[in-house]
């Protein structure tokens, strides 16, 4: 595999896709930016992604009130906080493909119209059962709307201004899992008029009605199929939607994401692994039907171009490498904040504002770096990452809060991750051409999703393992602390392998 992380650079014309796009298409984009401003469109969707990106983690600091006020079983609350997770999950690529179908900004809007609608329900649930119900159609209208995001700004942005944009995209999507929550933990805290935990949802409502409001002028005029205008994807070329490959993939990940995600709460039981193995086998099966239906010449659901880009695939190893172990570490000092050391939801929520912040500002500045520095960025990350996820396990190992030394541990855990998630993603799409864009960011935000799902999953699991009490917590969360910093560790030594290859 060839190494593609740029040694100078990028030049004003690199970030434009391949190359191959013809100067009609450019034209076409530049007068969709003037006339949609790009900085506007940029600010609906980027809104609309980071209230997606939240609500996967907003609830699980309301998780306590909202068990005492609906009396919900521990699989009902479980339910209600992966309900959301597993819908998203498993649609995602066939948001993707809806958007390419149907023009990317109407199917923003409507997804983002459904969420809306759905968050609202949410708050005003009067049960569990109405509460989970709800959760799974919030999940989708995520699903439907978060991967026109990154196909709005391919389509919209270009050369500079688009390594910019997508340093933002990269920046929303990973730390808002952190900023979730902090917010959640605000909210809960405020009980503003008696309303406990209803917040946590409701706060979606002002801002998806001003979204909806200003969203039809702000993106731009009316958009015919990107596809049929651009004469590239899979969408275009047959005008129709790849039924079984979507049925296959939406059924492999739906038996991969059930067990993730409830495994740990009920005790692992034969039907997790039965439906994990029967995942791994539909994953096989999509593959074999994707490669022979693009051999026929019909339209796969994910197209060849964006598999076989160059550095897709470790570009999909890393991003999930570290998006689980971001996922990971949030879930774990969750549980040992608010169990062990009683933390309220308030100050649980602000622990993870050093870990959001730092992510977020790398990934709008790691560019800055000098250019002969960038190519060690995304291992170095990983090594940050591996010392500072140790670093947080000694300094709450004697079951205090770990005073200032915990501070920059958290900033290290949020810098390193940044550095090792956005490089790749700014570079990834570098390749990706822009008709292509909505079968790459379904690739790779569900490969994210995905690697959130089975960081909590696995990395829980270490810390469950242990008894209760506040020593037992410690120890486990020193335990899962060196797991954590081993997987950050593959990370880096990935990146270190590919380099030393690409200079040889």
């Amino acid at each position: 595999m060839t190494h593609t992380t740029p040694t100078t650079p990028v030049p004003p014309g690199a970030l434009d896709g391949t190359g191959e796009s013809s100067k009609g298409e450019a034209t076409d984009n530049r007068a969709r930016s003037r006339a949609a401003g790009p900085g506007r469109l940029l600010a609906i969707v980027l809104t609309g992604q980071l209230m997606a990106v939240l609500d996967v983690f907003i609830v699980n600091v309301a998780a306590p009130t909202l068990r005492a006020d609906l009396h919900a079983s521990g699989s009902g609350l479980q339910l209600v906080v992966a309900g959301y997770t597993i819908s998203y999950a498993v649609l995602l690529i066939t948001g993707a493909r809806l958007g390419a179908l149907i023009g990317h900004r109407q199917a923003f809007l409507a997804g983002l119209t459904v969420f809306t609608a759905a968050s609202l329900a949410c708050g005003l649930a009067s049960g569990t059962g109405a509460l989970i119900a709800f959760r799974f159609i919030q999940g989708a209208g995520a699903a439907v709307m978060l991967p026109q995001v990154l196909s709005l700004i391919q389509r919209t942005f270009t050369g500079a201004s688009r390594a910019r944009a997508l340093g933002a995209y990269s920046a929303v999507l990973a730390s808002g899992a952190a900023a979730g929550q902090v917010l959640g933990g605000v909210l809960v805290q405020a009980d503003l008029f008696g309303t406990g935990w209803r917040p946590v949802f409701l706060v979606n409502v002002p801002i998806g009605l001003v979204l909806l409001i200003l969203g039809p002028r702000w993106l731009g005029g009316a958009e015919e199929r990107p596809e049929a205008r651009a004469g590239g994807g899979a969408a275009g070329r047959s005008g129709a939607l790849d039924l079984a490959g979507l049925l296959l993939l939406a059924a492999a990940v739906l038996l991969f994401t059930v067990p993730m995600v409830l495994g740990q709460e009920w005790g692992w039981p034969l039907w997790g692994w039965v439906m994990l193995g029967l995942s791994a086998v539909l994953a096989a099966v999509f593959a074999v039907y994707e490669a022979r239906l693009a051999g026929r010449g019909g339209a796969p659901l994910i197209s060849p171009r964006v598999a076989g880009a160059p550095g897709m695939p470790l570009a999909i190893a890393r991003i999930v490498l570290a998006m689980a172990a971001n996922a990971g570490f949030l879930f774990v000092m969750t549980l040992h904040v608010q169990g062990a050391l009683g933390y309220g939801a308030l100050r649980a929520g602000w622990t993870f504002a050093p870990t959001a912040v730092a992510f977020g500002l790398v990934g709008l500045n790691w560019r800055r770096i000098p250019a002969r520095w960038q190519p060690v960025t995304v291992p170095s990350g990983f090594l940050l990452a591996a010392v500072s996820f140790a670093g947080v396990g000694l300094a709450l190992r004697d079951g205090s809060d770990g005073g200032p030394w915990l501070f920059a541990a958290l900033v290290g855990v949020g810098t390193g991750l940044s550095f090792a998630y956005s490089p790749v993603l700014t570079r990834t799409l570098a390749t990706i051409r822009p008709q292509d864009a909505a079968d790459a960011s379904g690739v790779l935000v569900t490969s994210a999703q995905l690697g959130m799902l089975t960081g909590v999953a696995v990395f829980g699991a270490v810390f469950l393992g242990h008894g209760p009490g506040v020593d037992a917590s410690a120890e486990a969360l020193w335990a899962t602390c060196l797991a954590l910093a081993g997987a950050a560790l593959c990370g880096a030594i990935v990146g270190l392998v590919i380099r030393v290859g690409h200079l040889r």
